[in-house]
């Protein structure tokens, strides 16, 4: 709180009215760089295309067939592409941005898929891997996962242009990240990245084309996006057979949380219990343990163990070899865990909107 009688307030203000000009002149000199140098014009779609497309396991939704032609549309003209795509977890926007990729790749030019956390990286690679199976296309993960010499080799051979895609954290923000020719950009959930890694998204966005995915965008960009600076694709529709989430805002309660793990177990399912305070997320586990069946198994999970132990298990419990997962919100950033119908958020007070959405 500043006094009445200095001048605190005013330079405040005053300093905050400069960075808000220079936030504009930047976004300004980006846009209009980017309309007067022109992007690479993507050609049509290529057979290869249409079979990777056949590929995909479920019906596509009236909503993700118009992204998927409003990116494609995007690409092929002279302009770099700019477009926020919005929908919900699960609503099919990784979908929208693989096929995004296929069309950069088959011409012959590199992807960059930019998430905002290492578990969620790992479950994109290993789709992506799985889709492309049957194409001549590499793709390789950058994060924390890899050993320094894994990562040594992966930066090189991205340089070099043996990487068709390479997906990863900030990490591929790194200086000494080098593409021989990239060509589309991928950043699901912008607004998770700081403000260090968004000065490098600057640079990488000058020239290529950008999609940038999200289930909360933030009041920027969505502001940019309906004042016309970027293009939105809205998917809205479900998918088929979705059923629409219920939730419950509750008192805790040891009864009814036995009753939620008895059901969810019971019937084959799993779920999540979110506790984001690190402290005494091993206690509030072992106390999770105790409300739930005889040979439930459950673990826990938060972004400052090690790696290695992490990723053991995330893996297991997406393999169904844990039950219940007690983690931080670690998990919030669109992993696909499609067992997993039940999620108990504990103090539900100390988070804000957006987390709860995206959590939900």
């Amino acid at each position: 709180i500043n006094s009445l009688g200095s001048g605190h307030w005013r330079r405040t203000k005053l300093r905050a009215q400069k960075a808000t000009v220079r936030v504009a002149l930047d976004l300004l000199k980006i846009q209009a760089m980017r309309r007067s140098l022109g992007g690479f014009v993507f050609g049509k779609d290529t057979d290869w295309q249409a079979d990777f497309e056949k590929t995909f396991p479920y019906t596509e939704t009236v909503d993700q067939i118009k992204a998927v032609n409003d990116t494609k549309k995007d690409m092929e003209s002279p302009y770099p592409m700019d477009r926020l795509l919005c929908g919900d977890v699960g609503y099919g926007k990784t979908e929208v941005a693989m096929r995004a990729a296929f069309k950069s790749v088959t011409n012959n030019k590199q992807v960059v898929f930019l998430v905002p956390t290492t578990i969620l990286a790992e479950q994109h690679y290993e789709n992506f891997k799985k889709r492309l199976i049957s194409f001549p296309i590499r793709v390789e993960m950058l994060s924390r996962f890899k050993t320094p010499a894994q990562q040594k080799a992966i930066v090189s051979e991205v340089a070099r242009g043996l990487v068709d895609v390479v997906i990863g954290t900030h990490r591929l923000l790194s200086s000494d990240i080098r593409f021989k020719d990239l060509g589309l950009v991928i950043i699901d959930e912008e607004q998770r990245f700081g403000v260090a890694a968004k000065e490098k998204l600057k640079e990488l966005k000058a020239l290529v084309d950008v999609l940038t995915l999200t289930a909360t965008p933030i009041p920027r960009t969505l502001y940019m996006s309906l004042m016309g600076a970027k293009d939105i694709s809205v998917i809205n529709t479900p998918p088929e057979n979705r059923i629409a989430v219920e939730t419950h805002l509750v008192t805790y309660d040891d009864n009814l949380l036995r009753q939620a793990f008895e059901r969810e177990l019971k019937r084959g399912g799993q779920v999540f219990f979110v506790h984001n305070r690190v402290e005494d997320i091993e206690e509030v586990a072992k106390d999770v343990a105790r409300l739930c069946p005889y040979g439930a198994r459950v673990e826990f999970a938060h972004g400052q163990m090690c790696s290695k132990v992490l990723e053991r298990i995330m893996f297991n419990f997406i393999n169904s070899s844990i039950d219940v997962l007690v983690s931080t919100t670690i998990i919030e950033s669109g992993i696909d865990v499609p067992n997993a119908n039940t999620i108990i958020v504990n103090n539900a007070d100390c988070f804000g909107l957006a987390d709860l959405h995206q959590l939900r």
